[in-house]
């Protein structure tokens, strides 16, 4: 049976659903296409071919000449390799709060037996250079061996900037670490693993990079495996040097995620005919457009300081007294839209609108459309028009390209 808006009451809704949260993200069908294709011998002649133009392109993406282990994992598995491989138990480390993923990376670190000074944030605001710098100055016994930042803090729509972080490590003289996450930044806003000095670069398949979950990165430079020699944190699955040996030839130590890799081979192709400037740039148009549109609804924007929006993604605030969670289940049952839900401190204040990855102008406009029969739907304070807005800015845009 169906309702008269089209989907249906019982079963799979009609049309298309659109997966607006910031990660996983859409698939493409080019991606789709090339992992549909049979598994081979991981150990023949062409999974050797297949592995080296992986290991290769993907160097590409994190803009580096370093190399880039690639794990069949989450980026949560990333995060633990990254500290494995370089630290030892009872090392302290410098982490900032700005945002839920800051706080699990943090908590990981705890578990493995790191010591954490942890910056506390609002959840608003970026990484504060400057109070790296002032820490890394005052630590004159050098205890802190790492400072660990979040590039695009998905929770929250604010991105840090890291070749700022990489100056005040710098200015400093220290001679810690930079680990940094770029598990929702990477393949959607500008990034650059070499020019910015960063040490250990953390990544994940499934936002900028277009595929499902399942792969996780480590771009790695040569400061970091000079401390991998000497680092006593326990690792065996993630260890670096098993993977960079079998790498050489385009294999891995381990059985690899097959046909996931089948899609990042297409993924890097995607990314490099389109060209990452363009990637950018288009990412930011949507962005502000975006943004526009939660402007023209009078809602505000959860990250509080504009040089620091997030590309990536938006995090709405709601007006006092509304629920987010309430919001984000009418536009599913209504729309098939999917949104991302507020995480730990802000749970069911904010909802959060993923433009990345595989996007266009008629998906975003889809998206904020059903926003904002959303929003009047569950009776949420806004004003009409936030739509209307966004085809401004896109317009807008255009007309200087």
């Amino acid at each position: 049976m169906k309702l008269s808006n089209g989907l249906a009451l019982n079963g799979h809704p009609a049309g298309r659903h659109f997966l607006q949260i910031p990660g996983p993200t859409n698939v493409p069908d080019r991606i789709l296409r090339a992992m549909d294709y049979p598994t081979i011998d991981h150990r023949g002649p062409e999974f050797g071919r297949l592995g080296r133009a992986v290991l290769t392109g993907i160097r590409e993406i994190f803009r580096t000449r370093s190399p880039v282990v690639i794990y069949p994992a989450s980026g949560t598995g990333a995060w633990e390799a990254a500290l494995v491989n370089t630290l030892s138990p009872g090392d302290s480390v410098l982490m900032c709060e700005t945002g839920h993923f800051a706080t699990l990376w943090k908590k990981m670190a705890e578990r493995l037996g790191l010591v954490v000074e942890f910056v506390p944030g609002d959840w608003r605001h970026a990484v504060d250079p400057e109070t790296v710098e002032r820490i890394l100055v005052e630590d004159v016994q050098r205890r802190l061996r790492a400072v660990c930042v979040v590039h695009n803090e998905t929770a929250t729509g604010v991105t840090s900037d890291v070749a700022a972080i990489r100056r005040a490590i710098d200015a400093s003289k220290h001679p810690a670490l930079l680990l940094v996450d770029t598990i929702s930044s990477l393949g959607s806003i500008d990034y650059r693993h070499d020019e910015w000095g960063v040490d250990v670069t953390v990544a994940g398949s499934q936002k900028g990079l277009m595929l499902p979950p399942g792969l996780s990165f480590n771009a790695v430079s040569d400061k970091a495996l000079a401390a991998s020699k000497s680092a006593k944190l326990p690792r065996s699955y993630w260890d670096w040097h098993d993977q960079l040996a079998s790498n050489e030839r385009g294999y891995f130590p381990f059985t690899p995620a097959t046909n996931l890799l089948y899609g990042l081979h297409e993924a890097i192709a995607m990314l490099l005919e389109e060209g990452l400037e363009n990637v950018f740039a288009r990412h930011r148009r949507h962005a502000a457009a975006t943004r526009a549109a939660v402007q023209g609804w009078g809602l505000e924007i959860l990250c509080a300081d504009p040089q620091r929006y997030s590309a990536a993604l938006t995090a709405v605030l709601m007006p006092a007294g509304h629920s987010a969670d309430a919001l984000r289940k009418v536009a599913l049952e209504r729309f098939n839209l999917s949104l991302g839900q507020g995480l730990s401190k802000v749970a069911d204040k904010v909802f959060r609108i993923g433009h990345l990855g595989d996007f266009n102008d008629l998906t975003l406009m889809g998206t904020l459309s059903g926003i904002e029969m959303s929003l009047a739907l569950a009776g949420v304070p806004h004003s009409r028009g936030g739509a209307q807005a966004a085809m401004q800015s896109l317009a807008a845009a255009d007309a200087v390209r």
